[in-house]
């Protein structure tokens, strides 16, 4: 019982070495003017919106670019998991 709970202990403080690890990526995205910066724990940490598109345009523009950053964060992740050895137990 004890080796379960070391392990579960250990596995506890490799995820979050691998979370203060990706929280120091920084993800951008721009597309038509609207520029989006994430972290790698998927924050959004500055937005600039292109104020000369119309209110449609802008949201259109806004999600497409929110979500290629979001891809774009979770391929960079999953790289970096790959890098660190992964994630004991699931390989």
């Amino acid at each position: 019982m004890f080796s379960k709970l070391k392990q579960f202990k250990d596995l506890r403080s490799q995820a979050k070495v691998m979370q203060n690890a990706l929280a120091q990526e920084t993800i951008t995205e721009e597309k038509n003017g609207v520029k989006i910066v994430l972290n790698g724990n998927m924050e959004l940490i500055s937005l600039n919106l292109n104020e000369s598109l119309n209110k449609n345009s802008q949201e259109e523009t806004l999600k497409n670019c929110f979500n290629d950053a979001i891809k774009r964060a979770q391929r960079i992740m999953a790289k970096k998991l790959q890098d660190m050895g992964g994630i004991p137990g699931m390989n």
